[in-house]
C-alpha cells in the first residue's frame, strides 16, 4: 500500500491536494484528490471503523507475475518488500522459483568458458577465477555468484568478494551453448578475473 501526504488544498475548498511518498531519490509523485464531505468528516472523528492494514485491496498489491520479473531481472525478496509495502512473505512465496533459477543459471554460467582476446579458455570461469584467487591470495571462501535476466534477454553473472576493505563485483554476460556455452566480460573487474596474465591487476583498497 503506496503511503500518501497532504500537498495543499484545492482551488475549490473543498478538496485536498494528496500526493505519492517517494520511494526512492527522484520517483515521480503522483497526485490525487480528496473531497471533505461527511465521509472525511466522519473519519476524522473515529466514527468509522478501522481496516486491519493486512486487509488492504488486493490490486494494489504487486501481482505473481510482476514479483517473478522483478526478481528475475535481480531484485531481491527484502527490495521488493521494502518498495512495494507487500508482506516478505507473500513476496517469497513467489519469488522462489524464480530464485531457484537464477541460482541454477550462475551455477551454468560459472561452467562455461570466458572469452578473452584470444577466443574461449579451454577451462571454465570457475576454474580460471580460483587459479587467479589462489595467485593473488584472495579468500575463496568469501565468494558468491548470482544471476539475473537483463531487459536483452541475455542472462548476466556477477561475482562478488571482499579483498582487504574492498568489497568487489564482476560481470559477465551468459552465452549458453555447446561444451557449458561462453562468457564476456562486462565491466573491468571481469577482464581482470579471467586474463591469465594482466598488464595491471585492478587495485583494492
Amino acid at each position: 500500500m503506496r503511503a500518501l501526504r497532504i500537498a495543499g488544498l484545492g482551488t475549490d475548498g473543498r478538496t485536498i491536494i494528496l500526493e505519492t511518498v517517494p520511494r526512492r531519490p527522484g520517483e515521480r509523485r503522483d497526485q490525487f484528490t480528496l473531497v471533505v464531505d461527511d465521509t472525511l468528516h466522519a473519519a476524522l472523528r473515529g466514527d468509522l471503523p478501522r481496516l486491519d492494514p493486512t486487509e488492504s485491496d488486493p490490486e494494489s498489491e504487486m501481482r505473481p507475475r510482476e514479483i517473478q520479473a522483478r526478481v528475475r531481472a535481480g531484485a531481491s525478496v527484502e527490495q521488493l518488500a521494502t518498495a512495494s509495502g507487500v508482506s516478505g512473505e507473500r513476496i517469497e512465496r513467489f519469488a522462489y522459483p524464480v530464485l531457484l533459477e537464477r541460482s541454477r543459471m550462475a551455477q551454468l554460467a560459472a561452467q562455461a568458458h570466458p572469452v578473452r582476446a584470444d577466443g574461449p579458455d579451454v577451462r571454465t570461469l570457475e576454474q580460471v577465477v580460483t587459479d587467479t584467487f589462489r595467485r593473488r591470495g584472495h579468500d575463496l571462501s568469501a565468494v558468491t555468484w548470482d544471476s539475473w535476466r537483463g531487459e536483452d534477454g541475455k542472462w548476466a553473472v556477477a561475482l562478488r568478494w571482499r579483498a582487504g576493505r574492498s568489497e568487489n563485483r564482476a560481470q559477465w554476460t551468459f552465452h549458453p551453448g555447446a561444451h557449458g556455452g561462453t562468457v564476456t566480460a562486462i565491466d573491468d573487474h571481469a577482464t581482470d578475473l579471467i586474463d591469465p596474465q594482466p598488464a595491471a591487476q585492478l587495485r583494492t583498497v
